[in-house]
């Protein structure tokens, strides 16, 4: 049996020369056919190892859905796009059989090829077994489909003979989440509303929104459904004129209705107050299509249903409640699947991603990470020591074997924050608990010792103010551009859960335990999480080492780094956890001092080729925000607007007609020329040519470089 990819591996490359195994399309797809997740008894090898999870090499730290990851990366990577072509040859092609077949050693035992046996014609019974016994346990060679050299597969572009696609990062990359930190802003709303905003979508012919209480209804999304009036009615309307065109009574018996979704143009799904799942299908013909009929009531729930959303790809409804649970349900049966349970708030949230079937949820400050099974696969507490409740989220969907992919959420304080899944180490065995007293599970939340953050997910940055004591610099005006080399260590109290494991009884003893050693260092808006017992690092941290892991290092460092960092040390174990990224913050976020109009944000889109996301706040308005071409030549989320500040933050000298505005491009800050003057790259914000920078800033860049290139040297 599949029992170990290592022993998989040796078996067909070096031990064994009649295996001729071949990768089927779940090793590209598929990580659950690696788990023997039903337990079921599958027996034990000679030497006495049970078999059970097939085992994984090292550098898929223990995780399936990594070692699928890798390889599905591998499948699409431009080298194996440039010479598949030799493989179909190999296969299907003209060098399956005869002297192409001989010179590129690719012949085997002759009854695999097609037509070489007739078993209908064998006479002798015991034959016949044998043969049909030797076929099915080597297989059979394809059929033969080309004569010729099958032409190779276009890679994009081709210069001088080698490949030229974009790699993530550069500048001919549009993709928002490989350049989270140059993301230009959209100076006015795109799109204003009288309300809050409920929905967006984006079309090829432009961007759509709706306010709350409203969904827009697929494929021409040229009508809305409608909810929320005093009657608890629902209607059918135009997009345009908001003219109803149908009002529906039939749903008033099943309470108020408190949220919907339309997964397709003849199925409406309501959830509400009566804790059921309303399906209802609209009619074909003009004179049905004025009513809905009920198709079937999914009850699981037992308290009012918040939300919910569905996945045309997988066919799946998944509802959240104030009951503090979430439900699968099957979309094509209309039958319950699985429930995920562990929410410590009811749930205000979700998504699903179209490609891998994931689903987040979030309830109060916490994002949930599901399989479409149903498994956890990691958490997150966003709580910053104020209020910022999730209530809304969306998840990148653009190659799903990129590890830059992003889940955003929208919050309460209005600034809308990015988290990556990342592999970090932790230990093995639960870190001795601290001579402090326990805080019960139901206050454990709430808890914040002299006025900070308890959460190590914290991601505020020097602007936002919340943190005590040490010193710092100046308050750089909101946004993640604070000062290089302002990193502070702040050790957390036993209550810190900075990226902590998260299983099915989140309040457990055991799920806290290790995290008590925890400490949070923050720099530029990054969290640091380091995982060593008491170890101190100073503003410019090191290069990440096992049991460190440190976010704004190079996200493709050198082969020696990527090697130590893949190297597990002694007594730790990898786990994936959801770790902030970035933020932004212009326009909505209640800390920012220049922003005049502030709003929570209340639903969030991304455009199909991923070049823009789409943020709606609660006044009815949407910006947008797409990768800058030019990094450092146009506004940044971290830019302090104009229109507030009236004098030089250098030398206090009041801006004029004849001395203009000047940005600082690494803290945002607002300049006179003369304050301004200096010229850097800044490696934090991916700018490789000089731009504009304030002396403080220039100063610390230039001291930056040189600890870089030391370290180098």
């Amino acid at each position: 049996m599949f029992h170990s990819v290592r022993e998989a591996w040796l078996s067909a490359s070096k031990h064994n020369m009649a295996d001729v195994k071949e990768l089927i399309p779940e090793f590209f797809y598929l990580p659950e056919f690696l788990l023997n997740s039903n337990n079921f008894d599958l027996g034990a090898k000679q030497n006495g190892t049970k078999l059970g999870d097939v085992i994984l090499p090292p550098w898929a730290k223990g995780d399936p859905r990594e070692f699928i990851r890798v390889h599905r990366d591998a499948l699409e990577c431009d080298y194996v796009s440039a010479h598949l072509h030799e493989w179909i040859d190999l296969i299907f092609g003209y060098k399956q059989q005869g002297p192409p077949a001989v010179e590129a050693v690719n012949v085997f035992h002759h009854l695999f090829y097609e037509g070489q046996v007739d078993i209908y014609n064998i006479n002798d019974p015991l034959k016949e077994t044998a043969t049909i016994g030797f076929i099915n346990n080597f297989g059979q060679i394809p059929k033969q489909l080309f004569k010729k050299p099958h032409p190779p597969k276009r890679v994009r572009s081709k210069v001088n003979g080698d490949l030229a696609a974009f790699p993530p990062n550069s500048n001919n990359d549009k993709i928002f989440f490989h350049h989270l930190d140059n993301l230009r802003p959209s100076l006015a709303p795109v799109k204003e509303l009288k309300e809050p905003v409920g929905q967006i979508v984006c079309t090829d012919k432009g961007i759509l929104a709706v306010e709350q209480n409203k969904v827009l209804v697929p494929p021409t999304w040229s009508k809305t459904f409608a909810w929320g009036y005093a009657d608890l009615s629902c209607r059918l309307a135009n997009y345009e004129s908001d003219k109803a065109l149908v009002v529906y009574e039939c749903l008033s018996e099943w309470g108020q209705i408190l949220c919907a979704i339309c997964p397709n143009p003849k199925l409406v799904i309501t959830g509400g107050t009566s804790t059921a799942i309303c399906v209802w299908e609209t009619g074909s013909s003009k004179e049905k299509a004025k009513s809905l009929t009920l198709k079937q009531a999914l009850l699981g729930h037992t308290d009012a249903v918040t939300c919910l959303t569905a996945s045309s790809s997988y066919r799946i409804v998944v509802s959240g409640s104030r009951d503090r649970t979430c439900i699968i349900w099957d979309l094509n049966k209309l039958s319950f699947v699985t429930q995920l349970r562990g929410h410590r708030a009811p749930v205000s949230a979700l998504c699903i991603n179209e490609l891998t079937g994931d689903i987040v949820s979030c309830a109060g400050t916490y994002i949930h990470m599901w399989s479409i099974n149903g498994s956890p696969i990691s958490s997150a507490n966003t709580f910053t020591g104020r209020s910022q409740q999730i209530l809304c989220c969306c998840v990148s969907e653009m190659n799903e074997w990129d590890t830059q992919n992003v889940v955003i959420t929208g919050h309460s304080d209005g600034v809308v924050r990015f988290w990556r899944m990342e592999f970090l180490q932790v230990p093995e065995t639960p870190a001795p608990k601290p001579a402090e007293p326990d805080v019960p599970d139901c206050c454990a939340d709430e808890k914040i010792e002299g006025g900070e953050s308890h959460n190590g997910d914290d991601d505020s940055s020097e602007s936002e103010g919340e943190e005590p004591a040490a010193p710092r610099k100046p308050s750089t005006g909101g946004g993640s551009g604070s000062q290089p080399g302002s990193a502070v260590h702040r050790p957390r109290g036993p209550s810190s859960r900075a990226g902590a494991s998260w299983s099915m009884d989140s309040g457990s003893d055991d799920s806290r335990r290790w995290s008590d050693t925890l400490s949070i260092d923050e720099k530029d808006g990054f969290v640091f999480v380091n995982y060593s017992e008491g170890q101190t690092k100073g503003p410019h941290p090191q290069p990440a080492h096992p049991g460190q892991a440190s976010l704004p290092q190079p996200l493709h460092p050198p082969a020696a780094e990527a090697r130590t960092y893949n190297q597990l040390k002694a007594g730790y174990r990898w786990e994936r956890q959801l770790v902030f990224r970035s933020k932004l913050t212009m326009h909505t976020a209640f800390d920012r001092k220049d922003n005049a109009h502030p709003a929570e944000i209340t639903s969030l889109s991304i455009s199909k080729d991923h070049s823009k996301i789409l943020v709606g706040d609660g006044r009815g308005r949407v910006f947008s925000w797409s990768v800058s071409d030019q990094p450092g030549r146009s506004a940044a989320d971290h830019w302090v607007k104009d229109e507030v500040v009236d004098s030089c933050s250098g030398c206090t000298v009041r801006f004029s007609l004849t001395e203009r505005r000047h940005h600082c491009r690494n803290c945002g800050q607002l300049f006179c020329q003369r304050c301004s003057r200096f010229q850097s790259e800044i490696k934090r914000l991916k700018i490789s040519s000089p731009v504009r920078v304030c002396q403080n800033c220039y100063y610390n860049l230039q001291h930056e470089r040189s600890v870089d290139d030391g370290c180098k040297n």
